[in-house]
């Protein structure tokens, strides 16, 4: 007789390319798979359909920053009474190695297994025959789920409590309606693991109307939209607020085509007028901007960043892709319309279409950052996902693919490409990155965006900037320091051994003290010539210039200059605002104005770090030669003071913006 029920709801990660399972200490977006499965378990156990008297437990596994442990699910499952299902949910084809090896592991040890998402989804639902990855699942006695389960969930359950779980439960062929669907359960203490523990996901409504032919969205989830109830919907979000949810991504595809958009939008303004401060992003198309009223109220109801696939500037790859709706003579005007407001634009790129090649990608990238000049963009290459009309087709003509399905992640070649060898599409792939993400295009993009929207935007630029720098790999697989297991390896890659693990991770922690330092400094320079500046400041730095460029440079440019340059600015400014008084003495000392320079919390006049990075290059030269006897040691001293200021001032502007977050968050909840 089972009397306990435990239900481990796990979204699996990925392999890297050494056979490590990915995962990290914080990550940095939350599964909405993860919360729509817990809302519909928590609901089928609230009304007790499967016994009253049936206890339950349910366990949230999201092993992008959890480790899964296999040996304790299966210990667990061998207790009296108990009955233990794991649920592989929401999984994606470059997870469904990782998925497999883990579904196949539990069943070895005889736990009830469940695996879903959009490659199970997608693979039925396109191709004539199950494929060999989902036929092994099979035959090891593994349950598939294609489809949406709103509605199907209480029977599954029900079948797995009896024993008796089905091979395949198919549901694609009827979309659930999701008006009276339950909302998806957001826990406060898995979100602990993320960077932002306030950040939330919801699907307000599922389907897309278009036919782009790389994507799963419309096979899986069809092209007939349903939506949630919206009474329903905000007060969910008002409830969650309560418990610390203030930021939210809705995650629908096109937030734009949910027909209550208006209605959802109207309610949260109410909400923000009862002083629930929710912030949110969406996905909308690029026809998004001529919807009256859209933009001017996705503002005023909290939208900070809209996410907006592009996809390509090149009018024909659109057209191949049959993305017809996007027209590249209007991107600048989108953009445009949501910068006005102030929002932020996330756009999404597709590297490999058929008519890209190295030269035309990188001009179109160009063009992107200096004509387009969106505050954020991801790229990715075009990959062939099954589910998806471009795999259906590469299938049918007997085009060879990757068999390895690790890496359809969009971020690797795992077709011919027609204009491009597969070296040239990595490079061309990774020079985008590079050319978005460089000092010169985020100092562009900050000096222009409005000062609330700057720390945002730069967080960004840090969450990005060290994926692909430090991580070295794509910014939404990546959080913050990586994690590793030894025995969490690919199976088929030899076990290592502790001294040789140790070794690998020693070099792991190497690379992070090399390139976090760089990446700080880097960042560091993006903050000195975009922030805000004092009136007086630009004043003072007005007056130097009219001094002789001769005496102008700052070795040769005396206190008295400095000091009578403060003077007669701080005196203008007083005589046009009588309430106003300057940060520092209207005629400053030797000694204040030392200080001035070097005090972290009043960096005024320094513009960048150039001047430093080339005296601690002259140091190095000097090293090198030891000639350590021409090294300049007050110079020395005064430049570690200075690094230190600057540093210690750039950190604590940073993190007391989170700081302050955090705080209005705890006041809130």
């Amino acid at each position: 007789m089972t009397d306990r029920l435990v239900i481990y709801l796990i979204k699996p990660s990925k392999y890297d390319d050494q056979g490590y399972v990915i995962r990290h200490w914080r990550g940095v977006l939350p599964s909405n798979t993860l919360a729509c499965l817990h809302g519909l378990t928590e609901d089928v156990r609230q009304r007790g359909v499967l016994g009253r008297r049936l206890r339950w437990r349910i366990e949230l596994v999201d092993e992008s920053v959890q480790r899964v442990d296999v040996s304790a699910i299966v210990r667990r499952s061998r207790r009296r009474s108990t009955r233990v299902i794991a649920c592989l949910v929401g999984v994606q084809s470059n997870q469904f190695v990782r998925a497999g090896d883990l579904a196949l592991a539990l069943r070895a040890g005889g736990v009830a297994v469940l695996v879903g998402g959009f490659h199970v989804s997608g693979s039925l639902a396109m191709q004539p025959e199950t494929p060999p990855e989902l036929q092994r699942l099979l035959e090891a006695g593994v349950s598939l789920v294609a489809g949406e389960i709103e509605g199907r969930w209480e029977r599954v359950l029900a079948d797995a409590l009896a024993g008796t779980l089905q091979p395949v439960y198919n549901f694609l062929l009827e979309p659930p309606p999701l008006q009276h669907a339950p909302l998806p359960k957001i826990s406060p203490r898995h979100l602990r693991r993320f960077v932002a523990p306030n950040f939330g996901m919801l699907d307000c409504g599922r389907g897309c109307p278009f036919s782009c032919s790389f994507c799963t969205v419309i096979n899986v989830q069809g092209r007939s939209m349903r939506f949630r109830d919206v009474t329903r919907l905000l007060e969910w979000v008002r409830d969650n607020y309560r418990r610390g949810i203030s930021y939210y991504f809705f995650t629908d595809d096109n937030f734009c085509r949910n027909k209550h958009w208006e209605a959802i939008l109207d309610g949260l303004m109410g909400l923000r007028r009862e002083g629930l401060r929710i912030t949110f992003m969406i996905q909308a198309d690029t026809q998004s901007y001529k919807l009256p009223n859209f933009i001017a109220k996705a503002k005023a109801a909290g939208c900070s960043q809209v996410f907006i696939g592009l996809e390509s500037l090149n009018p024909a790859n659109l057209e191949a892709a049959g993305k017809r709706q996007n027209r590249t003579a209007e991107f600048r005007a989108l953009i445009e319309a949501y910068r006005a407001f102030g929002i932020n634009t996330h756009v999404a790129y597709i590297i490999g279409f058929p008519f890209d090649e190295p030269a035309s990608v990188a001009a179109d990238i160009r063009r992107l950052v200096e004509e387009l000049g969106p505050e954020q963009a991801s790229f990715f290459m075009l990959t062939p996902l099954p589910g998806s009309q471009d795999h259906l087709q590469l299938l049918q003509r007997g085009e060879p693919l990757d068999p390895d399905l690790n890496r359809y992640d969009s971020f690797r070649a795992t077709v011919a490409h027609p204009r491009m060898s597969r070296d040239e599409w990595t490079r061309a792939y990774e020079s985008a990155w590079k050319t978005f993400y460089s000092v010169e295009n985020m100092q562009r993009i900050l000096r222009r965006v409005r000062r609330e929207n700057y720390w945002p935007v730069f967080g960004n630029f840090i969450w990005c900037k060290h994926s692909i720098m430090v991580e070295q790999g794509h910014p939404m697989v990546h959080g913050f320091v990586r994690l590793k297991a030894r025995r969490d390896r690919r199976p088929g890659l030899p076990l290592e051994s502790r001294w040789a693990y140790l070794q690998r991770r020693m070099r792991d922690f190497w690379r992070y003290a090399r390139l976090w330092p760089r990446l700080a400094l880097e960042m560091e320079e993006v903050w000195l010539q975009t922030r805000a500046r004092s009136r007086l400041e630009l004043g003072v730095i007005e007056e130097l210039r009219r001094i002789p460029s001769s005496v102008r440079g700052w070795r040769r440019l005396r206190i008295a200059d400095v000091q009578r340059a403060y003077g007669r600015v701080a005196a203008a400014l007083q005589r046009r605002m009588p309430r106003f008084r300057p940060q520092a003495p209207a005629i400053p000392t030797r000694l204040s104005l030392w200080l001035r320079r070097v005090n972290p919390w009043s960096h005024s006049l320094t513009w960048s770090r150039r001047p430093l990075h080339r005296f601690w290059k002259r140091c190095l030269v000097q090293w090198k030669r030891g000639r350590l006897h021409d090294l300049d040691v007050s110079g020395l001293l005064f430049n570690v003071a200075q690094e230190v200021a600057l540093f210690t001032t750039f950190a604590t502007l940073f993190f007391s913006r989170l700081i302050t977050r955090l705080f209005a968050r705890m006041v809130a909840s």
